[in-house]
């Protein structure tokens, strides 16, 4: 998958795949994460978000489920 670079002082990157809902977060450590089900409006607006750690945290991490990729 495809990921675009983003400021943030904990995500490197992030790319979506509109035909399976897969969003995939790649932090400064390292690790590659892969969440299913997520809507696109939830990409758009982590991708619009002031802070991208925040935006995480608040409507992501834990409200999909995920698997680790690297």
């Amino acid at each position: 998958m495809n990921r675009r670079p983003v400021r943030s002082s904990n995500i490197r990157s992030v790319g979506y795949d509109p035909a399976s809902r897969t969003l995939e977060v790649e932090f400064n450590s390292g690790g590659v994460y892969q969440y299913s089900g997520v809507p696109e409006t939830v990409y758009q607006d982590f991708m619009r978000a002031a802070s991208k750690g925040s935006y995480f945290h608040n409507h992501i991490k834990g409200r999909y489920s995920n698997r680790q990729v690297r």
